[in-house]
């Protein structure tokens, strides 16, 4: 049965996307640790990152660090963060956390309480501010 991830990124489960290419999707965590939270995964379900191929999860985090900086521009933080844990959905995953203390990585941290038109804010804030990585 495919994870919750791979219907998102079929389509089969709405979200707030923010990019895909043919390999990665990038939507909003819908339980965020803080606004801009993004994911990243690959469309080819795989359950460990580590699983990946070395060429594929390289172009992973290009796509990834794309996804980063467009949200550093759209929200106001320090950095972005990154997190890998994975045991939550079995389908390998990347944390886009904006932070601007260590303590905003947390994920023992309340989780914000959003409307809709907050995260098709936050994701169209986002999405306008890809630029391709040379």
């Amino acid at each position: 049965m495919a994870s919750i991830f791979s219907r998102i990124a079929a389509g089969e489960i709405p979200s707030y996307k923010i990019a895909e290419d043919s390999e990665f999707f990038a939507f909003l965590d819908i339980n965020p640790v803080s606004k801009g939270h993004t994911l990243v995964i690959p469309k080819k379900e795989t359950d460990y990152i580590f699983d990946i191929d070395d060429a594929t999860l390289g172009r992973m985090m290009v796509f990834a660090k794309k996804i980063a900086v467009a949200v550093k521009k759209a929200i106001p933080c320090q950095r972005v963060g990154i997190a890998v844990i994975g045991l939550e959905v079995p389908h390998a995953h990347i944390h886009l956390i904006p932070m601007n203390k260590e303590a905003d990585m947390s994920f023992q941290n309340p989780k914000l309480k959003l409307t809709v038109e907050e995260f098709q804010t936050i994701a169209a804030d986002i999405a306008k501010n890809i630029v391709p990585i040379q």
